[in-house]
């Protein structure tokens, strides 16, 4: 019997056939109802199968890339074919319970990156340690606050206290987002790349929860969340390295980059079309 990673990288496997693959799999759940969950304005299904589409067009307009990229094409179909069938946490309805837990479990690395941006003025230029101190003075606070009104609920979860995890959750992330676009402000490049990593982590860590807040959050709810929002994630985008949001997404869950690109990037376009 073959195992997993022999089929992964048997020479003859076929990138277009994966891709098909993935298309037909959602075909059919999606005729049998079944959604996997909210994307957007969609669901779970049709995004990936979307995502598979796309890539099958891009295959068929170059022929010739098949031969020379067919174990990267072929890796990216799998792993969406994958992500079509894990109950992704970003990408899947979640209950309350669960995203309050999440958040909780999303404790120590947030920490982790809060006590660098707390430790990372001593490093920048002398010029630029204000800048960047006035940026980030409120983030253990808003650290604490967030993960505190998540126990809570996760204690009681009554409207009232959803209600407080989620306008914190809003206000964080437009705090983070803030500071992002502050940081971007010093001239000094080497504190200005130091400066937004270390809030980059920060940033990353609040949109996984804030997403997560999202998927149990309803439409009023949303319009509520997003109308605390002053800096949208959209608009820091610039700033941030994809690279290492990645990095910290599957670190956290225990998954392959491949499959946290997948979540982020769902993330980023889920709190985009909602405002955030």
């Amino acid at each position: 019997m073959n195992s997993f990673s022999n089929i992964w990288n048997h020479p003859k496997t076929s990138a277009a056939g994966l891709l098909i693959a993935v298309i037909t799999i959602a075909g059919v759940l999606s005729q049998q109802g079944l959604t996997l969950g909210a994307a957007g304005t969609g669901t779970t299904i049709t995004l990936v199968s979307g995502l598979a589409t796309a890539l099958l067009g891009l295959l068929a307009r170059d022929p010739e890339s098949q031969t020379t990229s067919t174990g990267t094409t072929a890796k990216l179909g799998a792993w969406a074919l994958i992500a079509l069938l894990l109950p992704l946490p970003f990408m899947s309805g979640c209950s309350g319970a669960t995203v309050a837990q999440d958040i909780v479990n999303w404790t120590p690395a947030l920490q982790s990156a809060v006590a660098t941006v707390d430790s990372t003025g001593a490093l920048l230029a002398l010029a630029d340690a204000p800048i960047f101190a006035a940026a980030t003075v409120g983030f253990d606070v808003g650290s604490n606050l967030l993960v505190g009104q998540a126990k809570a609920y996760l204690a009681n979860p009554t409207a009232s206290l959803l209600t407080a995890l989620q306008n914190q959750a809003a206000a964080f992330q437009s705090q983070v987002n803030t500071a992002v676009l502050s940081a971007a402000k010093i001239v000094d490049q080497a504190s200005q790349q130091h400066a937004l990593a270390v809030i980059g982590a920060v940033s990353t860590i609040v949109s996984a929860i804030l997403s997560e807040v999202q998927s149990i959050s309803s439409k009023t709810a949303l319009a509520r969340m997003a109308a605390q929002t002053t800096v949208t994630l959209a608009e820091t985008q610039p700033y941030l390295d994809g690279s290492q949001a990645m990095k910290i997404v599957a670190d956290h869950y225990g998954e392959p980059v491949e499959l946290a690109r997948v979540q982020v990037a769902q993330t980023e376009r889920n709190e985009a079309l909602a405002g955030f």
